[in-house]
């Protein structure tokens, strides 16, 4: 059997991200003993009751003494709380890392809190759905997506490596950019979409509220696909957006924008222009397809009982 990547690892956190770790770790031999923490009891007996871990810690401290590798599996606006409390525990020479989807501000928050003999090394795996909890994990999470290693300057190579061996070994492919970088792909490819899915559905809300109409019930595939994304954990991405303002600003001022010229070719009817956008656009998401990033299957792929609709 292979040698586990971490004889010992330590999950600071155990939502969606934390228990797919797990599982996929537990899948590929990729850690030994697996030290859970939660600060919530419930969730902590949850994730006991699932057997994600082989020990289990109210105290974010007991949780990462000797550990190996520890992950930050939590939102990233509380990533320089939990540096702070870990810190005395570290061993010298573990790994710190986290999959939170916005880097400079964890680079920021946790950075300083860390001794100079453990590495840090940042992490951002782009993979996840709209449930949340210990019980929404699953190992095949991360198989094919794509794991963001995001490691500061003059950060321990070997360490890097070891960290990069660890997320190929739970199927991820790697990529390796600055912190600034991430956030700024991240921002267009991720978090603005996010909150246009959260306007469109709130706007959709109010439509339905004032006006009486049957939004909700008439909702075809476009809707119901911005549904749910919305329907993503409001504490995670309520602190992506106040940590990535910058980027997220940027990128919405250039949507706006664009949006802009939109509504003119709509209002002119400007036929052509709109055809050339369109085709534009059909031919990304036929590149995501090819890249492996998404299915061909009608519907997204989703599985359709007898009486399901067809995409709208």
């Amino acid at each position: 059997m292979t040698e586990p990547a971490f004889p010992r690892l330590a999950l600071i956190g155990i939502g969606l991200i934390g228990s797919s770790i797990s599982h996929a770790a537990r899948r590929a031999h990729a850690a030994g003993h697996i030290a859970i923490h939660s600060r919530t009891p419930a969730t902590l007996a949850r994730a006991e009751a699932l057997g994600l871990g082989d020990s289990y810690h109210a105290d974010p401290a007991d949780a990462v003494r000797d550990a190996d590798a520890v992950i930050l599996c939590i939102p990233v606006g509380a990533s320089g709380a939990a540096a702070a409390a870990i810190a005395p525990a570290l061993k010298p020479g573990a790994i710190v890392s986290d999959v939170g989807s916005v880097k400079a501000s964890v680079v920021a928050q946790v950075a300083p809190h860390l001794p100079a003999f453990v590495h840090f090394v940042p992490a951002h795996p782009v993979a996840g759905t709209e449930y949340s909890g210990p019980d929404a994990g699953f190992a095949a999470l991360f198989d094919n997506r794509w794991c963001i290693l995001t490691p500061p300057p003059g950060t321990d190579a070997e360490a890097v490596e070891r960290l990069h061996d660890f997320w190929r070994r739970l199927g991820a492919n790697v990529e390796v950019m600055t912190p600034e970088h991430h956030d700024l792909v991240l921002a267009i490819t991720s978090h603005v979409p996010h909150l246009i899915a959260y306007n469109i559905v709130g706007t959709a809300a109010h439509l339905e509220t004032v006006t009486q109409s049957e939004v909700m019930k008439f909702s075809a595939g476009g809707f119901r696909d911005f549904t749910r994304i919305a329907a993503s954990d409001p504490t995670m991405w309520r602190d992506v957006f106040l940590n990535n303002r910058e980027a997220v600003l940027e990128m919405l001022g250039r949507f706006t924008e664009d949006l802009a010229a939109l509504q003119r070719n709509i209002r002119y009817g400007e036929g052509d222009a709109l055809f050339e956008l369109f085709t534009r656009t059909r031919a990304i998401r036929r590149g995501i397809i090819a890249a492996g990033q998404e299915t061909d299957a009608p519907d997204f792929g989703r599985p359709h009982g007898s009486g399901e609709d067809a995409p709208g």
